[in-house]
């Protein structure tokens, strides 16, 4: 088949489109591991093995999916896809990449509902949150080391961790500082590895794109209108629909980034959920493939439940869940359908490469004040705020660390680092031992 390059000229692309929609599929259910693992998984199949796409020309892609709100690995199967293939390329590897988790944690959530209380299922959970911590600090350090190199990048990763665990800044300001420092020190930054320019991708010109973009806009925005028009602001729907559009703006980083205050909005401000579910939560997310951000799909699915819709609760939580799902991803789709041409044209600029680079350093220091908020959250059961001026921490109560949730949250954390267990292996035995500490009454 062929492809239209940037001149106008037609250029040979062997990469058949079924061929791709195969490796999409295996993509989409072997994504487990989080974003570090996921685009690990990416690298080694579309550059080492299919050679579809060259190191300078994935890492480009890379880093502008960096620099966008919402699941960064995601975003590049989709900007990947679309170099492939145009706006179908896009639109399926971006689905793919989603679809199996989304089904996996729809099933997930009724039986976390139906079965939660069950003494095995309190198990699982509870060795699922140890594995989930484990996983956390792996990925943030897999990341820093592949993107923290030189003096300029530490410091970043540093200032940006600062500003959120002890100035409580927000996100958004904490990666568009990142961005204007990446411009004012231009040049500074190590180099992103280079490799030949593959034969198989020319520079891109892509009929659609654009009406793709602005369908995508239109679905989004139209659904919020909808519900606000036919249910109020006032419905739960309408709630989950207005409530996590705001999130895939502001979702910098990815899941890790925004879980927090997702947590914190939905325990404390909607009611949706019980304090600590969100880490059940993410628990599902962790066992499941696909983006963690499709924790957001549990989140969606308790607060169906719980509201008041003049609906069956299971029949709630179900259309929830899957209004969740639809207004947390179709901005993604927006993003790299409105964006990727005029980052393709951009390739070899210094200015922006050092912009993304420094967003991508800061992105390790969020990734880091999440582990730290995990860590708390699932080790101690009582916070308390301390303030001092600007300053502001939520530190643990000593006293009320919870020890067998620390020693099972060792032997993950050892298993990982020191036994180099996968994903599934680990999950496995976490949950197997969670659900045994829990039927002898440890827990």
């Amino acid at each position: 088949m062929t492809e239209v390059s940037a001149d106008g000229h037609a250029a040979a692309n062997p990469v058949s489109f079924p061929e791709a929609l195969r490796l999409w599929w295996r993509i989409g259910l072997l994504s487990f591991g989080g974003p570090a693992g996921q685009i690990a998984l990416m690298h080694r199949l579309l550059v080492e093995e299919k050679r579809w796409i060259d190191e300078a020309r994935f890492l480009h892609a890379l880093n502008y999916c960096m620099l966008l709100p919402g699941p960064e690995a995601q975003q590049l199967a989709t900007y990947i896809g679309w170099l492939l293939h145009g706006v179908r390329g896009g639109l399926v590897a971006g689905l793919l990449f989603i679809l199996p988790g989304a089904l996996a944690i729809f099933a997930l959530s009724f039986i976390y509902v139906l079965l939660g209380q069950v003494a095995v299922v309190e198990g699982l959970f509870f060795g699922l949150k140890a594995a989930v911590l484990a996983l956390v600090l792996q990925a943030l350090l897999r990341l820093a080391q592949r993107t923290l190199h030189g003096a300029l990048a530490l410091g970043t990763a540093a200032a940006s961790f600062l500003a959120l665990v002890v100035l409580d800044a927000p996100f958004p300001l904490v990666v568009l500082s990142a961005a204007a420092l990446g411009l004012l020190t231009s040049g500074r930054w190590a180099p992103a590895a280079h490799g030949s320019e593959t034969a198989v991708l020319p520079d891109p010109k892509r009929p659609g794109t654009l009406r793709a973009a602005v369908s995508c806009v239109l679905l989004w925005l139209g659904t919020v209108a909808g519900l606000l028009w036919l249910l109020g602001g006032g419905h739960v729907f309408t709630q989950i629909a207005v409530f996590f559009s705001q999130m895939a703006l502001i979702s910098f980083g990815g899941a890790y980034a925004v879980l927090a205050w997702v947590a914190q909005q939905g325990v404390e401000g909607y009611g949706w959920l019980q304090p600590g579910e969100m880490l059940d939560g993410l628990g599902l997310a962790e066992t499941t493939p696909g983006p963690l951000i499709l924790v957001t799909q549990f989140v969606g699915f308790l607060a169906g439940l719980r509201g008041e819709t003049g609906l069956p609760p299971l029949l709630a939580a179900a259309l929830a869940g899957a209004l969740t799902t639809w207004v947390t991803f179709l901005p993604s789709f927006v993003w790299i359908f409105a964006g990727a041409p005029y980052i393709e044209r951009l390739r070899g600029q210094t200015r922006l490469a050092s912009a993304l680079s420094a967003i991508t350093a800061a992105v390790v220091g969020v990734i880091a004040s999440l582990a730290l908020w995990f860590a708390f959250n699932s080790l101690f059961a009582e916070r308390v705020r301390v303030e001092a001026g600007p300053i502001e921490l939520l530190l643990p109560v000593a006293s009320s660390l919870q020890p067998l949730a620390a020693a099972v949250a060792a032997i993950a954390v050892l298993l990982v680092f020191r036994m180099k267990l996968g994903v599934f292996p680990l999950l496995g035995f976490c949950a197997g031992l969670g659900i045994l500490l829990r039927l002898l009454g440890w827990v």
